[in-house]
């Protein structure tokens, strides 16, 4: 997904917010400026981040946050489960409660208000668009051995599982893996988050490589490059890794909130709706 003008200005305004001084900021603005068609903005900021990291030091962690939501969500892990196992559709409300978990997003979002996802929480089902991407999903997984869960955010991976849970059930004879960042990046999950979590229960673990906040493919490991290029059914999670898969032509589907301007245009809909597709 292109990096537009809009998207770059509000690059721009990030990177200005997160520091003045003169050196970083040039050498923000030349990366902005000499941009390659093809680059994402997850890609970007993983180029903003080695600049910062030069001037500055290591980036800011996030493992903290990271923690906190984790547990935010694994308190309320039983109960959300009993809700998916009472649907007449567990697999179906399960896909919705993970989509919900997209909204701990560091990076797209100016404030994670725990509130606001408790009453998102409250509100997961697949709308009727939803519910054909939905039944695409479910006939698709019927006859595959492979399934690739490619994960986003921390406390969002905790949802990710109760999915997985499911998806297990419908179709055991899926063989599934998840893939997370591999190392810290904003507030996305990683393999201490996944195992944190306890994901690993469900599907096997590897990582996109890098600390870019998507999937830049020509950054894959051997195991992750073969992690897609085997998998019968691919489920992306989150607008990062939307920007840098979609159209690398690869079917996938996709599960996310459209958390800013860029994402809103492009599926006319308001903030924090949520986006079940298929390429």
């Amino acid at each position: 997904m292109r990096v537009n003008a809009h998207c770059a200005a509000c690059l721009w305004d990030k990177q200005q917010k997160r520091s003045q001084h003169p050196d970083f900021l040039e050498e923000t603005r030349k990366i902005i400026e000499n941009r390659k068609e093809d680059d994402t903005a997850p890609y970007l900021v993983y180029l903003f981040n080695q600049a910062y990291a030069k001037y500055f030091g290591k980036v800011d962690s996030y493992r903290d946050i990271k923690r906190t939501y984790n547990d935010f969500v694994l308190t309320r892990e039983q109960k959300i489960r009993e809700k998916i196992q009472s649907s007449p559709d567990p697999l179906a409300l399960s896909i919705g409660y993970a989509r919900v978990g997209n909204y701990i997003d560091f990076g797209a979002m100016n404030h994670v208000d725990g509130d606001v996802l408790l009453d998102m929480l409250e509100n997961v089902k697949l709308n009727e668009q939803d519910l054909k991407t939905y039944h695409s999903f479910a006939k698709q997984c019927e006859n595959a051995k492979r399934f690739l869960l490619v994960a986003d955010n921390c406390g969002e991976i905790v949802l990710d599982k109760l999915f997985l849970e499911q998806l297990s059930l419908r179709y055991p004879q899926l063989s599934m893996t998840v893939m997370v960042r591999e190392s810290e990046v904003l507030n996305d999950a990683t393999m201490e988050d996944a195992l944190y979590c306890g994901i690993d229960r469900w599907a096997d673990i590897v990582t996109n490589g890098s600390s870019v906040a998507g999937v830049v493919l020509g950054m894959l490991t051997e195991r992750s490059r073969k992690a897609i290029q085997q998998a019968d059914v691919i489920l992306s999670k989150g607008q990062g890794n939307y920007e840098s898969l979609c159209g690398q032509g690869l079917h996938i589907f996709y599960s996310l909130l459209c958390k800013c301007e860029l994402f809103t245009e492009r599926f006319q809909v308001p903030m924090l709706t949520g986006i079940f597709i298929e390429e």
